[in-house]
Parts: C-alpha cells; structure tokens; sequence
C-alpha cells in the first residue's frame, strides 16, 4: 500500500502530470526545498485527505497513519494538515522498488518500459538478471534496476565501477521483431534517449559513438546491449545502462575521463526521476525505429548530439588502424569516415574502438 499512497501523493503535487518538472530547474526554484532537481512542481492540488486515502485503499485511517510513518522514515518529507489532509514536499534521493514503482505508475496510459519491475538493493550485474528473467518468460519491456551492481561490466568486457547510493544502473529487456544485425542498433537508441533525459536537465550533453553519453569531455554514461538471438530470430535483447547520477570522487584510473551529471550540474539529481525520463524518452525512439527497424527516422535527432561529427577520430580497428574525418552515421548505425584518400568507410561498432585524435572524444 506505500507505493500506492505514495503514488497518489506524487500524482497530487503535479496535478495529474507526473513528468519532470521545468527543463534544468535546480532545487529552490519553483521545487519544494530540498527536492532533487527532476521532482515534480506543486500547483495548488497538492493535498489529498486521509478519508481518501482510506475509501481508496479500504483500510482503516490507522493503516494509512502507519504508512504515511514509514514513508516519513524512509526520508520522505510529507506534510498532514487537519481538515487538509497530507501533501508530498520533497522525496529522497532514493532508489527503491516503493520509490521507482511510485513513478512508474503515474506516467499515465500506454507506458510500456517499466510496466515489470524488479529491483535489487545489490546484485552483480543488471544484465544478468535481465537475462534470467528473459529465460523465465518475463515480458518486454521489463526493467531490473539496483542501487549497486558488483560485477557490472562496460563493452568489451571492461569493468564498470558501480558504486552504492549515487549512480543509476539498469537493464531494459526487449524482444524485437527484427533480425539480430538490426538489434544490434538499440544500442544508439538507447544512447539517444539517455542524452534527450540528460538535455532535459538543462545539460548539453554528446554521444560519443556508439555507446558513451559525454558532458564537457567526460563520461557519464556507458551501454551495454546484449541479446540471446539464432541466426534468424532474437530470443531477447538486454540493454543496460549505468549512469553516473551524483557520484562526487572517482577512482584515480578514470578520474580524467569521467565526470557526473551532480559534478556538471552543481547540486542533487532525482535518479528515479532521471530513470523514468530515459524510459518515455526511450518509448518515443524506439516507436520510429520500429517502424523501419533501421535508424533513418532517428538521424535528426541522433546527429544533434553526435560529438563525432565532422570531427578527426583514430578507428582502432584490428585489422589495422587509420584516421579520418568521421561524417556522421547511416541508417545502420555505422560511422562514416572519410579517409585521408577520400574514401568513405563504414565503421561498425561490434568491430572497432573510435578515439578522438586530439584526446577521448
């Protein structure tokens, strides 16, 4: 019953539309005080009685009195006034399966990523866990989401440092229609969707082919796609995500390389608000690819924050290494490099590494 009170709360702050609030709007400027920025934006509906609640939920005002203790406890700042009844002022920084299933349920009819949740306090890799439940039956569109990952793993099999209380990491679980070469671009859909939740923080973010969303040269964000697939048919895809959210230290390896959207932003970021963003940005992008099940109805949008573009990269291919002016991407998420004798070759990203020849970009 928490996360449905819990629901109804937030619901009511927002008046009925549950999205983020105001593009970049930091905590005290038009949020309760100390909300997160991404938190919604009160208008006047806010409080909801506890005979509401009780009609709703058809429990006495005892078991409402109880659970609205337990969400005070577990951070929540909620507000009773007699003859008013309650009213959310600010949520926690938190991720939770009563905090996330909160969110989820608000957004309205026709949401699909997310309508499963499983959530994992810790766990060793989201992807993981996405495929077992794959293996189970679970449905598309299911979503595994943990506080921290022990095993999590970047492209190629490198370590991704995952660390409690201040990142985002999850794996959506799809099962296309489509053959496993043209799944294989979920990925830059995935990334695309990312940098469009990030953007609406008020941050310019960049994708950095294929797989690395970018904030002042800096990481935030890798990609990892997997599927289960025969030659002609894909059992399921996994596509997971680790976000660097409000981390503030990174270890020494990466320190120069990565960066936080908190770094960048310069105060508190609603991960389970950031989440959410990234899934209905992620519904919209996958509803064109669908359609031709290539990306040519997600170019536009794709270039905007593509840092490659007309940019000099070094492709570390193990065929053997060249450099170029990289043009851009087709509509099989290949990069487009044109050489130093003009030629226009197709990079593709199961195949190559692609630096930046003057740093990581």
């Amino acid at each position: 019953m928490k996360t449905e009170i819990l629901s109804l709360l937030r619901e009511r702050v927002s008046g009925g539309n549950t999205a983020a609030g105001p593009a970049g709007m930091p905590a005290g400027e038009g949020h309760p005080a100390g909300m997160p920025v991404g938190e919604g934006h009160p208008t006047g509906r806010e409080y909801i009685s506890g005979q509401e609640l009780c009609s709703r939920f058809g429990v006495s005002r005892t078991a409402v009195w109880k659970a609205i203790n337990q969400l005070k406890e577990e951070g929540y700042e909620i507000e009773a006034v007699q003859n008013k009844g309650y009213r959310l002022k600010a949520s926690p920084d938190v991720i939770g399966e009563i905090e996330l299933g909160s969110r989820l349920r608000t957004r309205g009819d026709g949401h699909w990523a997310g309508s499963s949740l499983l959530f994992y306090p810790s766990t060793g890799s989201t992807n993981m866990d996405a495929k077992r439940a794959a293996e189970d039956g679970a449905p598309e569109g299911t979503l595994v989401v943990t506080d921290c990952q022990k095993t999590g793993r970047g492209r190629r099999g490198r370590d991704w440092s995952s660390p409690q209380g201040c990142n985002l990491y999850f794996t959506l679980l799809l099962r296309p229609e489509c053959s496993p070469d043209q799944a294989c671009m979920l990925t830059l859909v995935m990334a695309l969707a990312v940098a469009e939740a990030v953007e609406e923080l008020g941050l310019e973010a960049g994708i950095k082919w294929p797989n690395d969303i970018v904030l002042s040269g800096k990481k935030i964000c890798g990609i990892l796609t997997e599927m289960s697939a025969e030659p002609d048919y894909i059992h399921y895809v996994v596509i997971g995500c680790g976000i660097n959210v409000n981390q503030e230290e990174f270890p020494e390896e990466i320190r120069r390389t990565a960066t936080s959207l908190k770094r960048e932003k310069g105060g508190t970021i609603s991960r389970s608000a950031l989440l959410v963003s990234v899934m209905d940005h992620f519904e919209k992008a996958y509803g064109a690819f669908r359609e031709t099940w290539d990306l040519s109805g997600l170019l536009p949008s794709y270039h905007k924050f593509l840092l490659n573009k007309d940019t000099p990269v070094r492709v570390l291919d193990p065929k053997g290494e060249f450099e170029g002016i990289a043009r851009g991407v087709n509509e099989n998420g290949e990069l487009l490099v044109e050489t130093q004798q003009g030629e226009l070759v197709s990079v593709y990203a199961g195949e190559v590494s692609v630096r930046g020849v003057y740093g990581y970009v």
